[in-house]
């Protein structure tokens, strides 16, 4: 093998080969040719006062480094009542990760380190949950029952989330179709994640236990932006019923996505359904890449069996590298591993996505499963030249690459190596069967990297501490007389109140439709100015200016109860909330103070008018009459600002 190979090209040759198309370029009929489906895991925190099966505050986030203990913890799989492991608690077991709590008193108790059975489940959390599903149109079951879902990343101290089924088989309403709920669930929270790096993870257990909903819907979207619109229709919908918490890290959605001929992966912890679009069209679109590699694998390799990579450890005294990363593992003795991958040259420069290729996939496995931190592996078809050519040549050579073969150098601690070889050959192996079914962690730029192996059905399993709750139908009934609008209803009546169009989002995202009707119904004000007002000018002040503490939006009928009961004129309320969102423990006369109001009558500002429009005449740079009502607008608009409303101005102006 030599350096005459083109990686650069070989990436867009193989990009080409898949018929890979920008995300903005993507039309349906892409969708199509590929088989994309994607369907959606939402999860959503519960406001409530305590957590969910203990009595510990919910919502209470330790932001300091300060902790009161930390407890270190090592995973262990267990068999399913099948006697069968789960596939990605060996995976994690397989790491030997040390997995490091730190704790807060006030956040967590015995229950959080499963060192106490769980109480009751909290009443509260159970009662929201069940609006929230009857809201989504579900069959509400006859009785919940508490299962154990086994999560051996650390996640959770006890190795296992408590979780239960409330409703199935529902449905939500879209623009231009109905997408099918499979079910929703309460569950509780697990941990923060703050680092992880190398053998070590490190958690915080404040979120832990926080009351969580989880709904679930079936594969239904059939383009990248039906699946942000099924998101935010459930986020939406959570949300209108003021019962649920908001902000970083209250609202996560898991994507699942597969093409035509892959299997079902999981994007994790979406945290913005505006991420949403790109990443499940690059996913649809790895997966068609990796079945193209799948292809291509079957017409080198007739017998997957008789396929095996060989491996050299490679010597420091006879490699002089100048590769920083290859020179820090010799300064750290690390072992240096060459491997050869027989038949796969071509496929680790292979696009899989926007800028990476299938050696990305090994190395990603690399870094989760053996531990070793990137960067961790060079190979023959590397797009940066970060060796000699005669070192390219050495490994060729002690490897006996042929033609056909690629090459991959590694390196790590001693103890990692075995795994690390492993896991390797493993994901090769894999390439012949096509996709793997995976967890996958999502980045902003519409790309994702592994996180771990898609958990199975063997990891849940009944919780034997908990009894089950049976529910009355006249507990449901009382429930369904306090829904409020479902979503849909609520778009069609922002509509028929000609409420901008492009507030919708905004207006549905904070809850805000209530506080509409609210200062419409009781001081008169219309629904489209009050839309408008929110979707245009609250969010600018928001997008703009710094709040000092979380902002109530109730005190937005505050304000304008202020305004109706002080006779001001709605114009000023924009001057009034830039100030007040900056200094919200300040009172609105204050407030007036602040932006220099001062009341005068209609009269008084027309007397005005004459004398500016003879100033005017002066200083005129121009013979156009309207410039003449323009400056005189806006030398008198200060003044009428909360006074008079400008259209009213505008014609006392053009009157004199």
């Amino acid at each position: 093998m030599t350096r005459t190979f083109n990686p650069v090209q070989n990436y867009e040759e193989s990009k080409k080969a898949i018929g890979y198309v920008d995300r903005k370029e993507a039309k349906q009929t892409d969708y199509d040719r590929i088989g994309f489906m994607s369907g959606l895991e939402v999860h959503q925190q519960l406001l409530t006062k305590h957590k969910l099966f203990c009595r510990c505050p919910a919502g209470l986030y330790n932001q300091s480094e300060d902790y009161d203990a930390e407890i270190v913890r090592h995973m262990r799989p267990t068999l399913s009542e099948l006697g069968e492991y789960d596939g990605t608690a060996l995976m994690e077991f397989k790491t030997r990760k040390n997995i490091i709590y730190k704790i807060k008193n006030e956040t967590a108790c015995t229950y959080e380190v499963d060192d106490t059975p769980p109480f009751a489940v909290d009443k509260e959390a159970l009662e929201k949950a069940l609006e929230i599903s009857i809201l989504s149109k579900l069959n509400i079951v006859g009785e919940v029952h508490i299962t154990r879902k086994q999560y051996l990343d650390g996640s959770i101290p006890t190795g296992f989330q408590r979780t239960a089924i409330l409703g199935v088989e529902g449905e939500i309403q879209l623009r231009n179709k109905k997408v099918r709920l499979i079910q929703l669930s309460l569950e509780e929270d697990s941990c923060r994640e703050i680092s992880d790096i190398g053998h070590w993870r490190t958690y915080k257990t404040d979120r832990l236990g926080m009351p969580l909903i989880e709904t679930v819907t079936y594969p239904d979207f059939a383009n990248p932006d039906e699946v942000k619109e099924g998101a935010d229709y459930i986020r939406f919908l959570n949300r209108s019923t003021g019962k649920v918490r908001t902000g970083i890290g209250s609202t996560r959605a898991d994507v699942n996505v597969s093409c035509e001929g892959g299997t079902r992966v999981e994007i994790k912890g979406v945290a913005h359904t505006n991420w949403m679009p790109e990443l499940t069209h690059n996913e649809a679109f790895r997966q068609y890449a990796l079945l193209h590699i799948r292809k291509l694998l079957k017409e080198k390799v007739e017998d997957i069996n008789s396929w095996k990579l060989t491996k050299v450890e490679l010597k420091a005294e006879d490699f002089k590298y100048s590769y920083e990363p290859l020179i820090q593992a010799k300064k750290n003795n690390f072992k240096i591993v060459a491997v050869k991958l027989p038949q796969f040259k071509g496929l680790l420069s292979h696009f899989t996505q926007p800028s990476k290729i299938f050696a990305d996939e090994i190395s990603d496995r690399l870094k989760v499963i053996a531990c070793i931190e990137k960067p961790n592996m060079i190979h023959s078809e590397k797009i940066e030249k970060v060796i000699t050519e005669s070192n390219f040549n050495k490994i060729c050579t002690l490897l006996g690459i042929s033609q056909n073969d690629a090459w991959i150098v590694f390196w790590g601690p001693e103890e990692d190596i075995p795994t690390a070889i492993e896991t390797i050959d493993e994901r090769c192996r894999m390439a012949f069967a096509g996709v793997p079914n995976e967890t996958r962690k999502s980045f902003a730029n519409g790309t994702t990297i592994f996180e771990r192996v898609l958990p199975g059905a063997d990891r849940m399993y009944p919780d034997t501490d908990s009894e089950p709750i049976p529910l009355k139908d006249e507990f449901i009934d009382q429930i369904r007389k306090k829904l409020p609008m479902d979503i849909h209803e609520r778009i069609d009546q922002l509509q028929s109140w000609d409420v901008p169009q492009d507030t919708y989002t905004y207006l549905l995202k904070r809850n805000l439709i209530p506080i509409m009707e609210k200062i419409h119904e009781k001081l008169g004000i219309s629904h489209q100015f009050i839309g408008t007002f929110f979707g245009h000018k609250l969010k600018f002040i928001e997008n703009n200016f710094l709040c000092p503490q979380e902002f109530s939006y109730e005190r937005l009928y505050d304000l304008f109860k202020y305004l109706h009961d002080k006779k001001l004129d709605l114009s000023i309320a924009k001057s009034m909330l830039i100030e007040y969102y900056q200094h919200p423990k300040m009172d609105f006369d204050s407030v007036l103070t602040e932006i220099n109001y001062k009341p005068i009558s209609k009269d008084d500002l027309a007397d005005k008018i004459p004398f500016l429009k003879e100033k005017f005449k002066q200083i005129k740079i121009s013979e156009k009459e309207e410039v003449d009502s323009h400056w005189v607008m806006g030398q008198v608009s200060k003044l009428a600002r909360g006074n008079i409303r400008f259209a009213e101005l505008k014609h006392l102006v053009d009157s004199q």
